[in-house]
C-alpha cells in the first residue's frame, strides 16, 4: 500500500504565543513532536514543512523534516486560509491527496495515524471528499450564548425543536457534537481544486480528547501534563537528544 506525504503548516507570525510553533514544549519545540509522531508512522513517506519562516525551517530540518520551499508571505498571515497553503504545496510538489498535520495538535500517536491512513485507502477513500479529524465536545453548541445588539446574551439558534428556551434542556437531548482538532485531516487535490479543502462528503476521524495549543495557558499546561503523565513522543525525542549528545 502506497504512503501518504505530510503537510505541517507552521507560519512565523504567531501572536496569541509568539514564536509558538518553535517554542519548547518540555524541552523540545512545538513543531518537533508532530515531525516525530509522523517520522514512527508507518504510512507516512515525506514529512514536508510549509513555513515563511526561516527559523522554523531550520528547527524543521534539524529534526528530520523537508523544507523544499519558503512559503510566500501573501499566504502566511492571519487570514491566510488552508486552502491557500495547501493549493502552493500541490503546485509545487504535485500529487493527489496529502495528510495534513497541525504543529498546534502536537500530542498524537503514530499507530493511530497509520490506522486511520489505512481505513481512508480502505475504505472510502472513493466516495468521501476528505478526511477530518475531530472529538465529541462536553457541550452542544446549543448550550452556548452570544451577545445581542444590545449586549444581552441570546442563543446561536432560533429555537431548538420549537422550543425557544432551549439552552435551559438538559444537554442530553441535543445531538453530539464534535470540535475539528488537527489531530490528522487528508486533502484530496480534486477536493481542493473545487475551492473546498475538504468537501461536502467528508470522512470523520473520532479521537480522544486533545488539546490544542493556541494560547498560553494552553502552552503551560501541556507542559505541566508532559511533567506529570509523560508521553511517548517525549520519550522518543528525549531518547534522539541524548542519542546526539553522546
Amino acid at each position: 500500500m502506497s504512503k501518504i506525504n505530510v503537510l505541517i503548516p507552521a507560519r512565523g507570525g504567531s501572536k496569541g504565543v509568539p514564536k509558538k510553533n518553535i517554542k519548547l514544549l518540555h524541552g523540545h519545540p512545538l513543531i518537533a513532536y508532530s515531525i516525530v509522531a509522523c517520522q514512527h508512522a508507518k504510512m507516512i513517506g515525506k514529512i514536508i514543512v510549509s513555513t515563511d519562516d526561516q527559523e522554523i525551517a531550520n528547527v524543521a530540518l534539524q529534526y528530520g523534516a523537508e523544507v523544499p520551499f519558503l512559503r510566500p508571505s501573501e499566504i502566511a498571515g492571519d487570514r491566510s486560509r488552508d486552502e491557500e497553503v495547501l493549493e502552493h504545496y500541490f503546485n509545487v510538489l504535485g500529487g493527489s491527496d496529502v495528510a495534513y498535520v497541525r504543529p498546534t495538535t502536537p500530542l498524537r500517536d503514530p499507530e493511530v495515524l497509520d490506522e486511520e491512513i489505512k481505513r481512508y485507502y480502505h475504505t472510502k477513500i472513493l466516495v468521501s471528499t476528505g478526511v477530518r479529524s475531530m472529538h465529541r465536545l462536553p457541550e452542544s453548541p446549543h448550550k452556548m450564548f452570544q451577545l445581542d445588539k444590545a449586549g444581552y446574551c441570546c442563543g446561536f439558534f432560533d429555537d431548538f425543536k420549537g422550543e425557544k428556551n432551549y439552552t435551559n434542556l438538559p444537554r442530553q437531548v441535543f445531538p453530539a457534537a464534535y470540535q475539528p482538532n488537527g489531530y490528522l485531516d487528508i486533502v484530496k487535490r480534486v477536493t481542493l481544486q473545487d475551492g473546498d479543502a475538504f468537501g461536502k462528503t467528508v470522512l470523520p476521524i473520532i479521537t480522544d480528547f486533545v488539546l490544542e495549543v493556541d494560547s498560553q495557558y494552553e502552552f503551560e499546561l501541556l507542559d505541566y501534563h508532559l511533567a506529570t503523565k509523560g508521553h511517548k513522543l517525549l520519550d522518543k525525542l528525549n531518547e534522539a537528544k541524548n542519542k546526539n549528545h553522546t
